[in-house]
């Protein structure tokens, strides 16, 4: 079954117990209504024996009552009960009303008066029973024949107006169900559209915020962050192509001149094999940042509390033994981030040694910490006003660093791993010369 057909399924349901219950009620209070006039008059009558009582007379073995209306009669028919369970009647009465243990408790005074239903003689009949004189008890019925045919008619139109309104309500809720839903059949359509033809162009239109709405919404923002993650994996794959290309014809042709048969003196099979270990050495870095840049493109896997001043004194410390040319010069007061440790890591080890890089022998690079940002300032040539827009694209290389070594990821890295903290990197022109990148975090 469909989920438009359990839905009307349900919404029919739904009216159809509405309109049920909602019959019983009005049946029940029409009955109570129809049923009042004859409670009312037998309460009447009880009321006129209690002012003129009922007289007896003797007529042989048994007693009757001196007269007495037939079942029919409007002041009701009146049936006279002693303790002992005997039924006094009129002589011409020809139906005996049903005698029960609270009719005796009545009339032994244990039990106050009280109404009921019987069946007498094939007649639906409302009786009422009062206390009498001392040991007896009076029964006073009138027929409901008129009352049943009544409610009869009325017990046919309930269901007939249910029937209707039962038929009604499954076709509003199939109506209901097909408006309802079709923005998920619009959703249906374009996640079908999707897989088939890999467009991740594709949109819904969207109108107001309700909650179909507002999943048409966060589909359309799937279906973007989708389509850029698939677009910037394209281009960092056609990057990587790009740069990989021009290692690999180098160290190839290397190969080749080293496996020819010609002699090579020894200085120059010395430096091709040199050169072929830098290659390498270049490729597999490469590699390694690719790697890295495209874990660094999840959310942090296990973010924690961590103490970023002690990250950048640990990093220091390793820069130190790897840049011995440089001079770093830390200033860390206590900050603590929450992210993931090893990426925080791996983006400070590339800010310090982008900052060794362009760094003169002896040159000084201070590393500050405060308040959840770290600032690398190095005392290099600076960046160029026209490349500071783009230090930190995927393979970007100012003109200035083509002949230098490095893959350019280093600070596409370092704005990865902001982004996935929920911080940012800045990089700026540091007065008296050289650059300053600063890395802000998230604090806990």
């Amino acid at each position: 079954m469909s989920f438009r057909a359990r839905l009307a399924l349900v919404a029919a349901a739904a009216v159809a117990l509405a309109v049920v219950l909602a019959s019983v009620v009005v049946y029940v209070v029409v009955r109570d209504q129809l049923r009042a006039p004859v409670d009312d008059s037998l309460k009447d009558r009880a009321a006129d024996i209690s002012r003129f009582p009922l007289r007896a007379f003797q007529a042989g073995d048994r007693a009757f009552l001196e007269r007495g209306p037939g079942l029919g009669g409007a002041p009701g028919y009146i049936q006279v009960v002693t303790s002992d369970g005997d039924a006094i009647r009129a002589p011409d009465a020809t139906v005996e009303l049903p005698i029960t243990q609270r009719t005796l408790d009545v009339a032994t005074g244990r039990s106050g008066s009280f109404f009921g239903d019987a069946h007498v003689s094939g007649t639906h009949v409302r009786m009422l029973t009062i206390p009498g004189n001392s040991g007896f008890a009076v029964q006073i019925a009138r027929p409901l024949t008129e009352v049943d045919d009544s409610l009869g008619q009325i017990r046919l139109f309930l269901i007939l107006i249910a029937l209707i309104g039962v038929a009604i309500a499954a076709l509003l809720g199939l109506a209901v169900a097909r408006a309802a839903l079709a923005p998920v059949r619009r959703l249906t359509a374009a996640t079908e559209r999707v897989t088939a033809t890999g467009d991740l162009s594709e949109r819904i239109d969207t109108h107001g915020d309700d909650e179909l709405s507002r999943l048409a919404t966060s589909f359309n923002t799937m279906l973007g962050a989708l389509e850029e993650s698939t677009r910037a994996q394209r281009q960092l794959v056609a990057d990587a192509s790009h740069e990989l290309r021009t290692p690999l014809t180098s160290l190839r042709t290397n190969i080749e001149v080293l496996a020819g048969k010609g002699e090579l003196p020894d200085d120059e099979r010395e430096r091709l094999l040199h050169d072929v270990v830098e290659q390498l050495s270049e490729m597999t870095s490469l590699i390694t940042e690719l790697i890295e840049l495209a874990r660094l493109g999840r959310p942090p896997a296990e973010p924690e509390d961590l103490r970023l001043d002690l990250l950048a004194a640990e990093a220091v410390e390793r820069a130190s033994r790897d840049r011995p040319g440089v001079v770093f010069t830390p200033d860390l007061h206590e900050s603590v981030v929450h992210g993931e440790a090893a990426a925080i890591d791996r983006a400070v080890a590339n800010l310090l040694d982008n900052a060794a890089k362009w760094s003169p022998p002896g040159a000084e690079i201070e590393v500050r910490v405060q308040d959840g940002e770290l600032t690398v300032r190095d005392h290099g040539p600076g960046i160029d006003e026209a490349d500071l827009p783009f230090v930190f694209d995927r393979f970007y290389r100012a003109t200035s660093a083509r002949g230098m070594p490095g893959s350019g990821l280093g600070l596409a890295i370092v704005r990865q791993v902001a982004e996935a903290h929920g911080g940012t990197v800045t990089a700026e022109r540091a007065d008296g010369g050289g650059t300053r990148i600063s890395l802000r975090l998230n604090g806990s």
